[in-house]
């Protein structure tokens, strides 16, 4: 008979198996859906604004021409749907990380040290940074060890800021936290600590699978909670459906979420070591 004690590492080796292929199967669902959203804002732009249009309304981290809308949304599902598949997973993830990074850095980045006081502009150009890092660590061996530990930090760091950015700007967020939910403040502020030690632990490598798991869970429980059933109408925000801000923050949330669990496992040096967690 199996002793019970020696069963536990391996239930819970699959529970954590589970759960970096479930992160996985969201991060590539959520670039999907963000490559899908850049074309349909595209298009819808286009239409309606007919010769001379300057502006569509696609992802804040794309330029407003509606030729790189169109590439780079095609290019996007193309990534997501290669993460899927563990063949292509390396190449899709190296490509949709650089596009970020490039994204970030090109676009981004200059807007917001042109007005480093902005919550929603280092926002915009964190969010493409944290995704582009979780890419980059999807992509596996063979990868320089100081490129894994360098995504890592940066990682780590945009979880950071985004945790002090919630203290920074608790009243707002609050406001849209659902009216079933109490203690809007406390919540807030919660997360926001859950973010910082998150952004530590995956950044420093302290007790990174766990730091990087409960992160997820934290996003996740957003998704479900709170972005979900706004772009569903059940939350009656007027226009919410059929605002693209509001998908976009989904799909984010999704990403983050699917992206943070896919890693939860994965080693901070990329050539194998003995100890560590």
């Amino acid at each position: 008979m199996q002793d019970p004690i020696s069963a536990q590492p391996v239930r819970f080796e699959g529970v954590n198996v589970a759960l970096i292929n479930l992160g996985r199967v969201l991060f590539s669902l959520a670039i999907i859906g963000l490559g899908i959203e850049t074309l349909v804002c595209a298009r819808a732009s286009t239409h309606s604004l007919g010769p001379g249009y300057e502006v569509v309304p696609v992802l804040p981290w794309l330029p407003a021409i509606p030729w790189v809308a169109y590439l780079f949304g095609v290019v996007w599902i193309i990534c997501g749907a290669g993460l899927l598949s563990r063949r292509t997973l390396r190449t899709a993830a190296i490509a949709l990380s650089g596009l970020l990074f490039l994204c970030a850095f090109v676009l981004d980045v200059p807007k917001n040290a042109a007005n480093i006081g902005s919550i929603s502009l280092r926002t915009t150009a964190f969010e493409p940074l944290a995704l582009a890092c979780l890419a980059w660590l999807l992509a596996g061996q063979p990868t320089p060890d100081l490129l894994v530990r360098g995504s890592r930090f940066v990682l780590g760091l945009s979880l950071v800021v985004f945790g002090v950015d919630h203290f920074l700007a608790l009243g707002f967020i609050a406001a849209l936290i659902p009216n079933w939910i109490p203690w809007h403040v406390f919540w807030v502020a919660f997360f926001g600590v859950l973010f910082i030690v998150g952004g530590v632990s995956i950044g420093l490598n302290l007790m990174h699978r766990w730091g990087a798991a409960a992160t997820g869970l934290m996003f996740g429980i957003w998704v479900v909670a709170l972005h979900l059933p706004r772009v569903l109408g059940l939350y009656g925000i007027p226009g919410a459906p059929h605002n693209p801000n509001e998908w976009t923050s989904l799909l984010i949330a999704l990403g983050l979420w699917g992206g943070l669990w896919a890693i939860a496992d994965s080693p901070v040096s990329a050539q194998p070591q003995g100890g560590g967690s």
